[in-house]
């Protein structure tokens, strides 16, 4: 089986040994987004709300560099900082992800993300 790097200037640049997404199988497996700007490179959103539109917006980023979007996507992670935040995150996700099969889906509380974000969220979409 063969992988194929993705990246883009439409998400922020891997601030680590990783990859933004690695095409294998017919899936697209892209790392974790945080609200990290992709030009400026630092945390956008004062809250949960605007900090998960943020991610979002890099994840749709790299799944557009690899050729897919948000209505391929069969799997995604939720890590949060506070549980609390669950219903808003929520809210936010929900717009991106519409009709009748929503990717499955698991939500986890953590103690502390990347550049004190608030959440961070990955997938696993279809490609071709």
């Amino acid at each position: 089986m063969t992988r194929k790097k993705i990246s883009t200037p439409h998400a922020p640049a891997a601030i680590g040994p990783y990859s933004q997404a690695i095409v294998a199988g017919g899936f697209v497996h892209c790392s974790g987004q945080i609200a990290l700007h992709p030009e400026k490179g630092e945390v956008v959103g004062k809250d949960v709300t605007e900090q998960a539109e943020r991610a979002l917006e890099n994840l749709k980023g790299v799944l557009t560099a690899a050729g897919t979007d948000f209505s391929k996507v069969v799997k995604c992670t939720v890590f949060l900082v506070k549980m609390s935040d669950f219903a808003a995150v929520n809210a936010v996700y929900g717009r991106y992800f519409t009709g009748d099969a929503p990717p499955a889906r698991s939500t986890v509380a953590v103690h502390e993300l990347p550049r004190g974000a608030l959440v961070e969220i990955d997938c696993v979409a279809l490609v071709g």
